[in-house]
C-alpha cells in the first residue's frame, strides 16, 4: 500500500498487458474507488472485500478495453459492465469519452457520471480532481489525489502512450504532458501499465529519465514523432 495520511492507494496488476488497476480512497471511512476495472473484476472485488473496503464508484482514464472492458482482436476482457452487476456505482468518465466507453462496453448513460476538467469527486475525507489530457484518446484523463498522480495510458514513467491510433492526437499528447511537467515534483507518478524498470516514480525522477517530458517546444517533439 502506498498511502499518505488519510489516503489509500493501492496499486494492483492486472491482465496479460501488464495493466495496473488503482484502489483510492479514504482511510477512515473505508470508501474506495476502483481505477480502470478490467481483466480481473472478481479478483478486484475480492481484494476489496478482504481489506474491508467499500466500493463507492469506478474511475476509467480512457475507453480503450484493457482498461475498462470489452472485446479487441480475438480478447474478451471483463470491466465495467460486469462490475456493474453487482456493484452498481457510477462510472466516471470524461464528457468526450463516454460514447467510446458506451460502444466498447455496452453500458448507458445512467451507468456513467460524465465529467470535465477540473471537477472534484469526494471519497470519503479524499478528494480526487479530475484532469482532461487528451492525446492518447479525445477524452483520456488522469486522477490527481494530493500529490499523486493517477494517469492511466497519458503518461508512463518512461513513456507516453501511442499517438497513432484512432482519436489519438500528437499534438494533444504534447500539451498534455506539459500540463502534466508542471506538477510539483515530489508528486507520485502512478502509471497505466508496468512498462518501466519501476511500477513508479515521483514526477522529478519522471522527468530526468522520461524523453518524451524533456521536450519543451512543439517543433521539437514533431521532428521526434516523425
Amino acid at each position: 500500500m502506498l498511502a499518505e495520511d488519510e489516503l489509500i492507494i493501492e496499486q494492483i496488476q492486472v491482465g496479460p498487458m501488464q495493466n495496473f488497476a488503482y484502489l483510492v480512497g479514504s482511510r477512515s471511512t473505508r470508501e474506495v474507488a476502483v481505477v480502470d476495472p478490467a481483466w480481473d473484476i472478481d479478483g478486484l472485488l475480492n481484494f476489496i472485500d478482504e481489506r474491508d473496503y467499500k466500493l463507492v464508484a469506478a474511475l476509467v482514464t480512457h475507453y480503450h478495453p484493457d482498461h475498462c472492458g470489452g472485446s479487441f482482436g480475438n480478447n474478451s476482457v471483463t470491466g465495467v459492465a460486469e462490475l456493474l452487476e453487482t456493484h452498481p456505482v457510477k462510472i466516471y468518465t470524461h464528457k468526450l469519452e463516454a460514447e467510446g466507453l458506451k460502444k466498447v462496453t455496452g453500458i448507458s448513460d445512467s451507468d456513467m457520471k460524465k465529467v470535465e476538467s477540473g471537477d472534484k469527486l469526494k471519497i470519503g475525507d479524499v478528494e480526487v480532481e479530475f484532469l482532461h489530457t487528451p492525446g492518447h484518446t479525445p477524452g483520456s484523463q488522469c486522477f490527481m489525489i494530493k500529490r499523486t498522480l493517477v494517469s492511466g495510458d497519458t503518461l508512463f514513467v518512461d513513456g507516453c502512450g501511442r499517438v497513432d491510433l484512432p482519436g489519438s492526437n500528437s499534438e494533444d499528447m504534447y500539451h498534455s504532458l506539459q500540463k502534466l511537467a508542471a506538477l510539483p515534483d515530489d508528486t507520485l507518478l502512478l502509471p497505466g501499465h508496468d512498462y518501466s524498470q519501476v511500477p513508479h516514480a515521483t514526477m522529478e525522477e519522471t522527468k530526468r529519465i522520461n524523453t518524451y517530458m524533456r521536450i519543451k517546444d512543439l517543433d521539437s517533439w514533431k521532428m521526434m514523432m516523425g
